[in-house]
């Protein structure tokens, strides 16, 4: 009896081994194994070489090529299956008049992706790469590599002489590994002078890993200046992050930082005749500008290349995109919510960003609109209060700014709601002022203001640079609540439409 009993228990013992062996290795099978660092050779560019090491980061990052399918995200459709390009001029009509005088006022698409970031250039309209090989500072790999071969003729020479200088394999290559990989140790670094000055500007020597997961996306997601010399050739590219401090670049002092000289105003803005600066894609300073998800300790790369387990192993997704295109995944690492219900809180933000920009556009295209009356008037012989002048240029000048900054931001809002509307509300007050005064100013000069000032967006938008490019009605983003009528007529927009 006793002997069976323990016959009985030693079978149990040693299945209960064997089964729990087997579960251990079944569990270590499909545990997410690490990855082990290789060695790159140095200033290895080409991203094949680095994927012989990392397939899996590199196929993931081939994948940027691919369009995204259709109708994921309501007002980002860069490249989507749909085959659409969609005009940001055509979506917001009052940037068309805003930018009139240079490139963005000419062809300003939706953007398709890192991969395509020099092909973008080479089939735009010329005119936005009119400043020469500067424009390629965070368009290529080999923007540093040909500031140190060329020195600062590099920025200046043109474009397409400096597209040349790059490997002719390499030169439609838009962001590879090199740019934000040490090849040894697959640390993350930055490759351009320009983060790399902005960053000692802020007094910020020695980011964290998290934080770096920001900086590596900041390098190029971010405003910058070109400077000019007397002959308005460039003569480097600066981020306006002097005198802001890390996690509080704020677009006051980007306004400030671009006023400071006037070596930073870059073009004449048609309507107005006044030379002014830009404002391009400033989602790093936007969103680490106490938004809710930074000062949680959100990284970039967090939402845009969430961690993906490709068999036994766990990679950052290589493949950059917004996470409504990805059906909110990088979301759900820490949200409990279903994907849906995500997705639309996401909308219910990006729907008030817009209402408040479309209400700040228009409301600053006005200003633009009586400011070349005044400069018509004035070319007549009529004379104005200075003072009162001064003041409504001064307050265009900063709706102009604050319009151009949240157009440029690539969120529409969600990267920092708050700030969002602040910054909307800001521009508004600032073009109602800047209207009320320059009204006053006309009228005392004996100059009849009419009530609603016609905008002739279609003078704007249609016949647009070498390609004749044309307003597209069905791409225009409207208000989404339904009130920016009351505001602006609609026939006060003159939006016409060329057959």
């Amino acid at each position: 009896m006793r002997r069976g009993v323990l016959v009985s228990v030693t079978v149990l013992g040693v299945a209960a081994i064997l089964t729990a062996g087997a579960l251990l290795v079944y569990r270590g099978a499909l545990a997410p194994q690490p990855v082990r660092p290789g060695t790159v050779p140095p200033g290895t560019y080409d991203p094949v070489v680095w994927g012989k090491i990392y397939p899996l980061e590199y196929d993931s990052w081939r994948q940027t090529a691919d369009p995204r399918s259709a109708n994921k995200s309501k007002y980002k459709k860069g490249w989507d299956t749909d085959g659409v390009v969609y005009d940001k001029l055509s979506e917001f009509p009052y940037l068309a008049l805003l930018s009139r005088g240079w490139g963005m006022g000419i062809e300003y698409n939706e953007p398709r992706g890192h991969y395509y970031m020099v092909t973008d250039q080479l089939e735009i309209d010329p005119s936005r790469v009119k400043p020469g090989g500067v424009c390629l500072t965070c368009k290529s790999p080999y923007a540093q590599k040909l500031l140190d071969e060329n020195g600062p003729a590099f920025l200046k020479m043109p474009y397409l002489e400096a597209v040349d200088k790059i490997p002719a394999a390499h030169r439609t290559l838009g962001v590879a590994c090199i740019d934000c990989h040490d090849n040894q140790t697959m640390d993350l670094k930055v490759s351009r002078w320009t983060i790399r000055n902005a960053l000692a500007a802020l007094g910020k020597t020695s980011p964290t890993r998290q934080e770096m997961r920001s900086i590596v996306c900041g390098q190029c997601h971010c405003t910058y200046i070109i400077t000019r010399d007397e002959e308005m050739k460039p003569t480097d590219v600066v981020f306006p992050w002097r005198g802001s401090r890390w996690g509080d670049i704020s677009v006051e002092n980007i306004i400030r930082e671009i006023q400071a000289s006037s070596s930073n105003l870059e073009w004449t803005q048609e309507v107005t005749g006044f030379k002014l600066g830009f404002i391009r894609h400033p989602e790093f300073e936007f969103y680490t500008r106490d938004s809710v998800h930074w000062q949680a300790g959100v990284a970039c790369a967090d939402c845009h290349m969430p961690y993906r387990r490709v068999g036994t192993s766990k990679i950052s997704d290589h493949n950059v995109m917004s996470p409504l295109k990805d059906d909110m995944r990088a979301c759900l690492q820490c949200h409990t919510e279903k994907p849906d219900d995500l997705r639309r809180q996401v909308l219910a933000i990006q729907d008030r960003t817009v209402a408040l920009m479309n209400r700040a556009g228009y409301a600053a295209a006005t200003v633009a609109k009586l400011f070349e009356l005044a400069h018509r008037e004035q070319a007549k012989g009529k004379v104005f209060d200075q003072k009162l002048y001064d003041q409504a240029k001064e307050c265009y000048l900063q709706a102009f700014y604050r319009v151009v900054f949240l157009a440029a931001e690539n969120s529409v809002g969600f990267h920092n709601p708050s700030e969002a509307g602040r910054i909307a509300g800001d521009a508004l007050a600032f073009a109602g002022r800047a209207e009320g005064l320059l009204r006053q100013t006309l009228t005392a000069a004996g100059v009849q203001v009419p009530e609603v000032v016609n905008l002739e967006l279609g003078k704007y938008l249609n016949d647009r640079g070498t390609k004749k490019l044309n307003f597209r009605p069905e791409q225009e983003i409207k208000d989404p609540t339904g009130l920016q009528d009351v505001f602006l007529p609609p026939a006060a927009k003159g939006l016409a439409v060329k057959k």
